[in-house]
């Protein structure tokens, strides 16, 4: 990796996933409260698999908690919602998930927005945060409208290929 002097330097690296292993391995009194956080987290998504509300409990309660409005969390779980729908209209056509995905997506969102979906997240500052939840409740609606009517036009249409659907979108 590039170090601060711009020089090249041998560095231990890991994603997050590798760190929390490295966490959980650590034999110290002080690695304990992490410890303790991993064993709560995965007991709540084994709660979760159980009892699915949870989750949508969970996820409300974070919006909560970074001062959402209860009106743009209804409005964004619903944009959940047609958007799960959309996703599973393009993999019953044979839309393939990640880069297939991406390009109608962008499509989508040019035709609402006058934007590509990358245009749009710089527009609004943002690097990894999720661009629906960085949308006003105009933005959400206006999201839903356009996924919701190119899953419909997808079922009326049955779009057998790829091209098919991204003229869809």
């Amino acid at each position: 990796m590039t170090a601060t002097d711009g020089k090249k330097r041998l560095t231990d690296v890991a994603n997050t996933e590798q760190l929390l292993r490295i966490i959980q391995s650590i034999p110290s009194p002080k690695a304990e409260p992490f410890k303790q956080w991993l064993a709560q987290v995965g007991r709540e998504r084994i709660e979760e698999t159980i009892d699915s509300e949870l989750t949508i409990d969970r996820a409300l309660e974070t919006y909560l908690k970074k001062g959402y409005t209860r009106e743009w969390i209804n409005q964004r779980l619903q944009a959940i919602q047609v958007r799960k729908e959309l996703t599973d209209e393009w993999k019953d056509r044979g839309v393939k998930q990640g880069k297939e995905f991406a390009i109608l997506t962008d499509e989508i969102t040019r035709a609402w927005a006058g934007l590509s979906t990358r245009q749009y997240k710089n527009l609004k500052g943002l690097k990894k945060e999720n661009l629906r939840d960085n949308m006003t409740t105009l933005e959400l609606v206006l999201n839903m409208l356009a996924e919701a009517t190119t899953t419909e036009l997808s079922k009326t249409t049955k779009p057998a290929t790829f091209s098919e659907d991204k003229q869809e979108s």
